[in-house]
């Protein structure tokens, strides 16, 4: 096996791209209401805002996306691009998974956003895949938030990493809480299997 042929398979929202606290300033606006109004901690949804009776998170998620650039404009986790940078130096070939294009007729705009927001801050990739079946593309090791995600990764047998927030406390790790955490385990899984 050569160097790049270890594979992370890497989600970005939540993972890399500061999803929840863009997500939060954006439907501050949307919602016309202070940040400050909106918890922090939140589960998958989005409920704890109150955004159901706005029309709920497909509304809110298709405005931030259209008409706020979500995916461009948001702000990378702390470390996340820096630690991407050296882990594909040292020769871990970076698959960016993500279901981004949940919704109808804003894929393109989706796209376009997604490989502007990596080439900007400079987060190495060989491979993008958009798709929800994270699993079926293949990587040896994988990082990801979304519960279900990560449960369904498991169920394929594949070693998945679950990247700490509120949305999944209380699914079992192993977990980092933080980029520094991901390289160290990415690190020890591809000495195991090279």
């Amino acid at each position: 096996m050569d160097e790049s042929s270890f594979i992370l398979g890497v989600d970005l929202d939540g993972v890399v791209g500061d999803f929840y606290a863009s997500m939060r300033k954006i439907a501050a606006e949307w919602l016309n209401k202070q940040e400050s109004e909106l918890p922090l901690n939140v589960s998958y949804g989005l409920k704890e805002w109150g955004i159901a009776e706005y029309g709920g998170y497909e509304r809110l998620h298709r405005f931030a996306v259209t008409q706020r650039h979500l995916f461009r404009d948001m702000h990378p986790m702390q470390d996340a691009p820096a630690v991407l940078r050296k882990l594909s130096f040292r020769g871990v070939r970076i698959r960016i998974l993500t279901h981004r294009l949940y919704f109808k007729y804003v894929h393109k705009e989706t796209i376009i956003q997604t490989v502007d927001w990596l080439d900007f801050w400079d987060i190495p990739y060989w491979d993008i895949c958009f798709m929800k079946d994270k699993g079926a593309v293949g990587a040896h090791i994988y990082i990801d938030d979304a519960p279900k995600n990560i449960i369904n990764l498991r169920k394929q047998n594949c070693n998945a990493i679950v990247f700490t927030n509120s949305t999944n406390r209380d699914i079992p790790g192993p977990r980092a809480d933080s980029w520094m955490d991901v390289e160290r385990m990415v690190m020890e899984a591809k000495c195991a299997i090279l």
